[in-house]
Protein backbone atom coordinates (compact mmCIF):
# COMPACT_ATOMS: atom_id res chain seq x y z
CA UNK A 1 0.00 0.00 0.00
CA UNK A 2 1.35 3.51 -0.95
CA UNK A 3 1.68 5.75 2.34
CA UNK A 4 -0.43 8.73 2.25
CA UNK A 5 1.42 12.22 0.97
CA UNK A 6 3.77 14.05 3.25
CA UNK A 7 3.07 17.51 3.98
CA UNK A 8 6.43 19.40 2.95
CA UNK A 9 8.58 20.09 5.84
CA UNK A 10 10.51 23.43 5.26
CA UNK A 11 8.90 26.19 7.48
CA UNK A 12 8.65 28.35 4.66
CA UNK A 13 4.70 28.55 3.35
CA UNK A 14 4.27 27.63 -0.16
CA UNK A 15 3.44 30.47 -2.61
CA UNK A 16 0.72 29.13 -4.94
CA UNK A 17 -0.79 31.62 -7.63
CA UNK A 18 -4.12 31.54 -9.95
CA UNK A 19 -3.81 32.46 -13.38
CA UNK A 20 -5.76 32.63 -16.55
CA UNK A 21 -8.19 34.80 -18.88
CA UNK A 22 -11.63 36.38 -17.75
CA UNK A 23 -13.85 34.23 -16.52
CA UNK A 24 -11.58 31.20 -15.94
CA UNK A 25 -13.10 30.39 -12.41
CA UNK A 26 -10.21 31.50 -10.13
CA UNK A 27 -12.05 33.16 -7.43
CA UNK A 28 -14.33 29.91 -6.95
CA UNK A 29 -11.58 27.87 -6.97
CA UNK A 30 -8.79 30.06 -4.93
CA UNK A 31 -11.51 29.56 -2.19
CA UNK A 32 -12.38 26.50 -2.24
CA UNK A 33 -8.20 25.14 -2.29
CA UNK A 34 -7.86 27.74 0.77
CA UNK A 35 -10.71 25.92 2.47
CA UNK A 36 -8.88 22.55 1.90
CA UNK A 37 -5.80 23.65 2.98
CA UNK A 38 -7.11 25.25 6.52
CA UNK A 39 -8.92 22.36 6.78
CA UNK A 40 -6.17 20.22 6.45
CA UNK A 41 -3.99 22.30 8.95
CA UNK A 42 -2.10 24.57 6.58
CA UNK A 43 -2.67 28.23 7.63
CA UNK A 44 -3.67 29.55 4.30
CA UNK A 45 -4.60 33.59 3.34
CA UNK A 46 -5.98 34.49 0.10
CA UNK A 47 -4.87 37.68 -1.82
CA UNK A 48 -5.26 39.38 -5.36
CA UNK A 49 -3.60 41.32 -7.52
CA UNK A 50 -3.57 44.17 -8.24
CA UNK A 51 -4.03 44.90 -4.73
CA UNK A 52 -3.92 42.81 -1.50
CA UNK A 53 -2.71 45.48 0.22
CA UNK A 54 -3.65 48.97 1.29
CA UNK A 55 -1.82 50.37 -1.53
CA UNK A 56 -2.22 48.15 -3.74
CA UNK A 57 -5.91 48.21 -3.50
CA UNK A 58 -5.76 52.07 -4.17
CA UNK A 59 -3.47 51.38 -7.05
CA UNK A 60 -6.11 48.94 -8.22
CA UNK A 61 -8.19 51.19 -8.70
CA UNK A 62 -6.65 53.33 -11.00
CA UNK A 63 -6.32 50.63 -13.03
CA UNK A 64 -9.34 48.62 -13.46
CA UNK A 65 -11.33 52.33 -13.94
CA UNK A 66 -9.47 52.56 -17.10
CA UNK A 67 -6.87 55.09 -16.47
CA UNK A 68 -4.15 52.39 -16.97
CA UNK A 69 -5.19 51.89 -20.46
CA UNK A 70 -5.56 55.56 -20.95
CA UNK A 71 -1.52 56.24 -20.24
CA UNK A 72 -0.68 53.47 -22.35
CA UNK A 73 1.06 50.04 -21.59
CA UNK A 74 4.34 51.38 -20.37
CA UNK A 75 2.54 53.01 -17.67
CA UNK A 76 0.20 50.22 -16.90
CA UNK A 77 3.10 48.02 -16.52
CA UNK A 78 4.71 50.51 -13.99
CA UNK A 79 1.14 51.11 -11.93
CA UNK A 80 0.97 46.94 -11.74
CA UNK A 81 4.86 47.16 -10.39
CA UNK A 82 3.70 49.89 -8.26
CA UNK A 83 0.75 47.91 -6.72
CA UNK A 84 3.17 44.59 -6.46
CA UNK A 85 5.73 45.68 -4.56
CA UNK A 86 3.60 47.00 -1.92
CA UNK A 87 1.85 43.75 -1.82
CA UNK A 88 4.46 41.61 -2.10
CA UNK A 89 6.76 43.50 0.76
CA UNK A 90 3.39 44.19 3.37
CA UNK A 91 1.68 40.98 2.48
CA UNK A 92 3.20 38.05 0.45
CA UNK A 93 6.55 38.02 2.19
CA UNK A 94 5.67 38.16 5.59
CA UNK A 95 3.02 35.78 5.26
CA UNK A 96 5.45 33.11 3.74
CA UNK A 97 8.32 33.84 6.16
CA UNK A 98 5.98 32.90 8.85
CA UNK A 99 4.95 29.50 7.31
CA UNK A 100 1.50 30.72 6.05
CA UNK A 101 0.89 29.09 2.47
CA UNK A 102 0.13 32.27 0.16
CA UNK A 103 -2.58 31.80 -2.88
CA UNK A 104 -2.98 34.67 -5.02
CA UNK A 105 -5.33 35.30 -7.66
CA UNK A 106 -3.03 36.65 -10.15
CA UNK A 107 0.65 37.83 -10.13
CA UNK A 108 3.67 38.56 -12.17
CA UNK A 109 3.06 36.69 -15.12
CA UNK A 110 -0.33 38.25 -15.71
CA UNK A 111 1.93 41.66 -16.25
CA UNK A 112 3.90 39.26 -18.61
CA UNK A 113 0.85 38.16 -20.27
CA UNK A 114 -1.74 41.77 -20.33
CA UNK A 115 1.23 44.19 -20.90
CA UNK A 116 4.01 42.26 -22.48
CA UNK A 117 2.00 39.53 -24.36
CA UNK A 118 -0.53 41.35 -25.70
CA UNK A 119 0.76 45.04 -24.89
CA UNK A 120 3.93 44.55 -26.41
CA UNK A 121 5.62 46.17 -23.66
CA UNK A 122 9.27 45.21 -24.17
CA UNK A 123 10.25 42.27 -22.57
CA UNK A 124 13.54 44.00 -20.88
CA UNK A 125 11.23 46.85 -19.45
CA UNK A 126 9.03 43.53 -17.57
CA UNK A 127 12.17 41.60 -16.47
CA UNK A 128 13.32 45.23 -15.16
CA UNK A 129 10.44 46.02 -13.23
CA UNK A 130 10.15 41.96 -12.09
CA UNK A 131 13.82 42.56 -10.68
CA UNK A 132 12.95 45.40 -8.65
CA UNK A 133 9.22 44.05 -7.24
CA UNK A 134 9.59 41.07 -6.30
CA UNK A 135 13.54 40.13 -7.11
CA UNK A 136 13.95 36.15 -6.05
CA UNK A 137 10.11 35.12 -5.12
CA UNK A 138 8.66 32.90 -7.55
CA UNK A 139 5.70 31.41 -7.47
CA UNK A 140 6.27 27.60 -5.88
CA UNK A 141 3.25 27.07 -8.34
CA UNK A 142 1.03 28.80 -10.70
CA UNK A 143 -2.04 27.14 -12.04
CA UNK A 144 -3.43 28.29 -15.32
CA UNK A 145 -7.31 27.84 -15.48
CA UNK A 146 -7.63 27.55 -19.06
CA UNK A 147 -11.04 28.06 -20.54
CA UNK A 148 -12.19 28.52 -24.29
CA UNK A 149 -12.54 32.47 -24.69
CA UNK A 150 -16.16 32.60 -25.08
CA UNK A 151 -17.25 30.57 -22.70
CA UNK A 152 -14.78 32.78 -20.23
CA UNK A 153 -16.52 35.88 -21.81
CA UNK A 154 -20.43 34.72 -21.09
CA UNK A 155 -18.91 33.52 -17.43
CA UNK A 156 -17.76 37.24 -16.93
CA UNK A 157 -20.92 38.66 -18.37
CA UNK A 158 -23.01 37.10 -15.71
CA UNK A 159 -20.74 37.53 -13.07
CA UNK A 160 -20.98 40.82 -13.75
CA UNK A 161 -24.88 41.15 -14.14
CA UNK A 162 -25.77 45.03 -14.72
CA UNK A 163 -22.44 46.45 -13.59
CA UNK A 164 -20.06 47.91 -16.11
CA UNK A 165 -17.35 45.55 -17.73
CA UNK A 166 -13.87 46.65 -15.84
CA UNK A 167 -10.62 47.63 -18.26
CA UNK A 168 -9.70 43.90 -18.88
CA UNK A 169 -12.95 42.63 -19.78
CA UNK A 170 -14.24 45.34 -22.62
CA UNK A 171 -11.79 44.19 -24.58
CA UNK A 172 -12.53 42.49 -27.73
CA UNK A 173 -12.50 38.80 -28.79
CA UNK A 174 -8.93 39.12 -30.68
CA UNK A 175 -7.44 40.05 -27.06
CA UNK A 176 -8.87 37.76 -25.21
CA UNK A 177 -7.64 34.72 -27.74
CA UNK A 178 -4.44 36.65 -27.30
CA UNK A 179 -4.37 36.42 -23.47
CA UNK A 180 -5.13 32.41 -24.07
CA UNK A 181 -2.45 31.89 -25.92
CA UNK A 182 0.03 33.49 -23.98
CA UNK A 183 -0.80 31.71 -21.04
CA UNK A 184 -0.17 28.37 -22.58
CA UNK A 185 2.86 29.69 -23.74
CA UNK A 186 4.14 30.31 -20.49
CA UNK A 187 3.21 27.01 -19.44
CA UNK A 188 4.64 25.34 -22.08
CA UNK A 189 8.18 27.56 -21.55
CA UNK A 190 8.03 26.55 -17.61
CA UNK A 191 6.26 23.30 -16.93
CA UNK A 192 7.85 22.95 -13.67
CA UNK A 193 6.69 25.33 -11.90
CA UNK A 194 2.79 25.65 -13.96
CA UNK A 195 0.34 23.32 -14.35
CA UNK A 196 -2.66 24.03 -17.08
CA UNK A 197 -6.36 23.19 -15.89
CA UNK A 198 -8.77 22.20 -17.61
CA UNK A 199 -11.37 24.68 -16.32
CA UNK A 200 -14.39 24.23 -18.88
CA UNK A 201 -16.23 21.77 -16.57
CA UNK A 202 -18.31 21.87 -13.04
CA UNK A 203 -17.17 23.13 -9.77
CA UNK A 204 -16.22 20.52 -8.47
CA UNK A 205 -14.57 18.90 -11.21
CA UNK A 206 -12.00 21.95 -12.04
CA UNK A 207 -11.28 21.77 -8.00
CA UNK A 208 -10.02 17.89 -7.99
CA UNK A 209 -7.55 18.65 -11.34
CA UNK A 210 -6.41 21.49 -9.08
CA UNK A 211 -5.53 19.03 -6.29
CA UNK A 212 -4.52 16.43 -8.37
CA UNK A 213 -1.73 19.14 -9.72
CA UNK A 214 -1.16 20.82 -6.05
CA UNK A 215 -0.32 16.95 -4.50
CA UNK A 216 1.77 15.98 -8.11
CA UNK A 217 4.02 19.58 -7.93
CA UNK A 218 4.62 20.19 -4.04
CA UNK A 219 3.72 16.74 -2.02
CA UNK A 220 6.30 14.14 -1.95
CA UNK A 221 5.12 10.41 -1.57
CA UNK A 222 7.60 8.28 0.47
CA UNK A 223 7.83 4.85 -1.41
CA UNK A 224 9.60 1.98 0.53
CA UNK A 225 13.07 0.72 -0.96
CA UNK A 226 12.71 -3.03 -2.20
CA UNK A 227 14.92 -5.25 -0.10
CA UNK A 228 16.16 -8.75 -1.75
CA UNK A 229 16.49 -11.99 0.05
CA UNK A 230 19.67 -13.64 -0.03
Amino acid sequence: MTPPAAAPTASRGRFITFEGGEGSGKSTQIKRLADRLNAAKLPTIVTREPGGSAGAEIIRHVVLSGMGKMLGPEAESLLFAAARDDHVSQLVAPALAQGTWVLCDRFADSTRVYQGEVGKVDPKLIRALERVTIGDLKPDLTLILDVPVAVGLKRAVARRGAAAADRFEGEGLSFHEKLREAYLKIARDEPKRCAVIDADADPDTVAARIWTALRDHLFTVAIPRETTRA
